[in-house]
């Protein structure tokens, strides 16, 4: 490869990066480790580094998500000195640092967070009352802490009052002055809190949290000086050039997401600032928010789809129906899936929520004589029906996807069918009313209509992500945030015209392979989603190992449906140590919710799956998948070099998850949470092609950022499907081999060739080479399944 030059040490890193590289930060990888790497990840090409959320988060917490003190950078990761001197080592090398920003919560460990900790002491009238979302009228004017670990009753000996504490555990919550002298039963009764049993948090919490993660406490950021205090620190950092950019987490849970970014956006001064929303097929981000785009989850599904053959994965959906016979509302079919999660996750782990609406819904339609009349019950059933037909993370009041598109007449009609009365049935179009806010402007239906979207934001993270995903699992590499698992390959065509879209309308959009949150790494998908070329072959292996596994002496899967899943994950991961696989098949287990849960976990069940593990997949029969995904192996290189280029040219900032230059393969948390490991390795081809490709972006960040071109190419020949290519800026051409198996079985690339724009081009993957005119697709990929060209400068 013809590596091009780095950037000199001294040139500042430009105002939008070129390339970001992120390091997920935690107390066995801070600041020292991150600045040790800079030289490293300079010489790859990137501009800036990605930092993980840096402010004082939870002792030990390996992500940082858990804030508890926004006025100070995290003590563990080295503190503000560390970060400070992490950012003059990145500038030596020219690079800058982008950070995560977590406006939607904080941590409820009350030991740590003073805010917390003086609402607790306090009560309502505290000066930190108006930071968390905390409904006072609930729970006789106190707020429920879902903290034991059994009802109160058996708990009590675990209780002690120490000084001005009340102690359980490792837990220590402040005493409403005068109470400390109390007998425990009435000195529980006098706090403007109430300790409790952990399983009524599901029914009784009377404080937002993020989804249905009781330990975060949501944030109230669209409150003017809750807003300054929580960001003076990260605004502090911005302006003294400590930090050049941001990445703001889970925009969707706050009350009024255009309106948080608005007031970012002037407080930082317009810096590059992407936010993590979460984009359905179809889905526009709001036009009117001040960002660059999103984190770029919907790049990755677009990446993926193309490296989907869709016949092949129809093929894959009836052998996974025939293998496990599920129920189509229980992983046989997409839509009823995500539905039948949907219920239960509104109707269960959202319980409280639903009821918060309800009463808040009870009291609105009192105060209307059009609306009175409606039952509790009835707008309870109401809500629950319009909520789990809302098929986007939330709607907006304005730009994006307005509440009208996803709350229509028609969802009102289905939602209706749920009342044996149609008088009673009446209640959804109030519920509708207000949700849409057509029935007030004043506090409280503003107020209504924004925990409706919160709400609904919650609902489909839990039922898609944390449920469905684990139950529809015909093709796991489909199974990622933003992705479409019932339609999962893309077309050439539509790749294209997603391309043209970012490079018009978001062409400084972060784009992504892998992050800190991906079921997956994107080379676990690039070697699953080559089944999807040889299904027949597929499932004649799986017939193969399963009777091996039970004529073995081993131990057959407790349900098949894990056993299918299993099988992939092992063909994705590649050889891995028994806990490894075990940990992520009893995860899946769980988040599935067919025989074991978090909460209600099945003992039988759970050690049924460690001894499946162990004796198949662990076993002599997975040595037969391994066997055969290494007969597989260069269709999966294509795929992963294929992904890799592409998410390095497109339009878009590309997002290296830490380590992904090489060859990673991980799984979902912890997984792929490890403390990085940054030294230069061994050579790979796609570590040498990300350098090439970075440092080309670096060097001529115009042939590629927000004024350049998108052109699409297009191959002739019998091969033509399977040639992905595009030119940038009319300077850098990248060229692609997808569904490569199929194109083998098929004969080849044969007398295929892709028309290049005038001019003679340079490659710069492997021995140099050149090309002009109609160049043979065939010698084009002679030695890799991927290229990567730029045109040769008249004076040359």
């Amino acid at each position: 490869m013809t590596p091009q030059a780095p950037m000199p040490p001294t040139t500042p890193p430009p105002t939008t990066p070129t390339a970001t590289y992120r390091l997920q930060l935690q107390p066995d990888f801070g600041f020292a480790a991150a600045a040790a790497a800079v030289p490293y990840l300079a010489s790859l090409g990137i501009s800036h580094l990605h930092l993980s959320p840096v402010l004082e988060a939870v002792p030990g917490s390996t992500h940082g998500y858990d804030v508890v003190d926004h006025a100070r950078v995290r003590a563990e990761l080295g503190g503000e000195d560390g970060l400070r001197d992490l950012a003059r080592t990145a500038r030596g090398h020219g690079l800058g640092l982008v950070v995560d920003l977590v406006p939607n919560h904080m941590a409820a460990a009350v030991s740590h967070n003073r805010p917390l900790r003086e609402v607790l002491r306090e009560g309502p009238t505290s000066g930190y009352a108006g930071w968390f979302d905390i409904d006072w009228e609930a729970q006789g004017g106190r707020v429920l802490l879902p903290v034991l670990g059994g009802p109160v009753g058996e708990e009590l000996p675990h209780l002690r009052v120490d000084g001005a504490v009340l102690r359980y555990y490792e837990h220590a919550f402040p005493l409403r002055e005068g109470t400390a002298s109390l007998p425990l039963a009435r000195l529980l009764d006098a706090q403007w809190y109430r300790p409790a049993w952990w399983r009524l948090a599901r029914t009784e919490l009377n404080y937002r949290r993020f989804f249905t993660i009781s330990d975060l406490i949501a944030v109230r950021v669209e409150e003017p000086e809750v807003f300054a205090a929580t960001h003076a620190k990260i605004l502090q950092l911005l302006r003294e050039g400590v930090v050049d950019g941001l990445r703001i987490d889970h925009p969707d849970g706050l009350a009024d997401p255009g309106g948080y970014l608005q007031r970012l956006g002037e407080a930082t001064g317009g810096r590059w600032t992407v936010v993590e929303k979460i984009l359905q097929d179809g889905e526009r981000l709001p036009a009117a928010w001040p960002v660059a785009g999103t984190t770029g989850y919907d790049a990755l599904r677009h990446i993926d789809g193309l490296f989907t053959d869709p016949a092949g994965s129809d093929q894959l959906l009836g052998l996974f129906r025939r293998f496990t016979g599920a129920p189509a509302d229980r992983g046989g079919e997409w839509a009823a899936t995500v539905r039948r999660a949907a219920y239960r996750v509104v109707t269960h782990e959202l319980a409280a929520e639903v009821d918060r609406l309800t009463r808040e819904a009870v009291a609105l339609c009192a105060g209307e004589p059009e609306l009175r009349d409606h039952a509790p019950w009835a707008l309870r059933t109401a809500l629950c029906e319009l909520l789990v037909r809302i098929p986007v993370y939330r709607p907006y009041a304005s730009g994006g996807v307005a509440p009208e598109t996803v709350l229509t007449a028609s969802a009102a009609g289905e939602a209706k069918a749920a009342f044996a009365v149609p008088e009673e049935a009446r209640a959804v179009d109030a519920v509708r009313e207000l949700a849409l806010g057509r029935r007030g402007t004043g506090p409280a239906h503003t107020a209504f209509a924004a925990r409706f979207a919160q709400t609904a934001s919650a609902l489909h993270a839990k039922a898609v992500e944390d449920t469905a995903f684990y139950r529809y699992t015909p093709l796991l590499s489909a199974l990622e945030v933003g992705g479409s698992p019932g339609e999962p390959a893309v077309s050439v065509e539509a790749f294209h015209a997603y391309c043209a879209r970012v490079q018009r309308d978001w062409p400084c959009t972060s784009t992504a392979l892998s992050t800190h949150d991906t079921k997956r790494s994107a080379d676990v998908r690039a070697a699953i989603s080559v089944l999807t070329q040889c299904p027949q072959r597929w499932e004649e292996l799986l017939a193969d190992v399963t009777a091996r596994t039970a004529q073995g002496g081993g131990t057959s899967a407790p349900d098949p449906q894990l056993a299918w899943a299993a099988w992939q994950t092992l063909a994705g991961l590649g050889p891995a140590a028994p806990d490894r696989l075990h940990t992520a098949m009893l995860k899946h287990a769980r988040e599935a919710g067919l025989f074991t849960t978090w909460t209600e976990q099945e003992a039988d069940y759970e050690n049924a799956v460690e001894a499946f593990v162990a004796s198949g997949p662990c076993g002599p029969p997975g040595n037969e998948v391994l066997r055969f995904m290494d007969d597989l192996e260069p269709h999966v290189h294509a795929n992963i070099l294929g992904a890799a280029l592409i998410h390095l040219t497109m339009p878009g900032v590309p997002d290296l998850y830490q380590d992904t230059e090489h060859e990673y393969r991980a799984l979902v948390d912890p997984d792929n949470r490890a403390p990085a490991h940054l030294t230069p390795k061994k050579h790979s081809t796609k570590a040498e092609l990300t350098r090439c490709a970075l440092r080309l972006r670096r060097t001529h960040p115009d042939w590629f950022g927000d004024t350049a071109t998108y052109e699409p190419l297009h191959a002739e020949g019998p091969g033509q499907a399977h040639c992905v290519a595009y030119a940038r800026a009319g300077r850098v051409i990248v060229a692609t081999t997808r569904l490569s198996l199929r194109l083998t079985d098929t004969g080849g690339w044969r007398t295929t060739h892709l028309p290049l724009p005038e001019g003679e081009w340079i490659e710069l993957l492997g021995p140099e080479r050149r090309f002009s005119g109609h160049a043979r697709v065939a010698e084009l990929f002679e030695h890799l399944p991927v290229a990567l060209l730029v045109r040769r400068r008249r004076e040359q």
